[in-house]
């Protein structure tokens, strides 16, 4: 279980601190929820704590291990699938893993598709979100700026 204060990550939103813990009553069922308060636009979100592991919730990485995730960007290779469709549910199984290097690989094969091809809006929003979640939880592994981390990423996939 988590404390207030902690930093955590939650798969599809991206890494925050626990700002509180409260409980609400929802479909007639009193629960606990972390308060996640994310950096990235002030957004906070409820996160069951019961579910926490289901979800995907877990602790942020080192800063040692956000330093490896940077330097390895410009590494990674991408094997992404010509099909669309197929190509959106595998990327989002990658985000929904909540791992990283593999949130990585989806910034990585659709910053390189937009290159060659262009992005459709779904993709499109797809590889914003995916930057998000990856940043927000560099710049809280490395006590960092937002600004700083983004310009680090993007220089990493050039």
């Amino acid at each position: 279980m988590f404390q207030i204060g902690d930093k955590i990550v939650h798969p599809m939103h991206g890494a925050g601190v626990v700002d509180s813990i409260v409980q609400k009553k929802v479909d007639g069922v009193v629960r606990e929820y972390y308060i996640l308060k994310l950096p990235v636009g002030g957004m906070m979100v409820m996160v069951p704590t019961e579910h926490c592991a289901e979800i995907g919730v877990r602790p942020i990485v080192p800063g040692e291990e956000a330093e490896r995730i940077i330097a390895q960007l410009s590494s990674i290779q991408v094997e992404m699938t010509s099909n669309w469709n197929q190509r959106y549910r595998e990327n989002m199984a990658r985000l929904k893993s909540g791992d990283l290097l593999e949130v990585a690989r989806v910034i990585k094969g659709l910053v390189q598709r937009e290159g060659e091809r262009g992005l459709s809006t779904g993709e499109r929003k797809m590889l914003h979100s995916a930057k998000q979640i990856l940043i927000s939880e560099l710049v809280l592994a490395q006590n960092a700026k937002y600004e700083d981390v983004e310009a680090r990423v993007e220089q990493a996939l050039a």
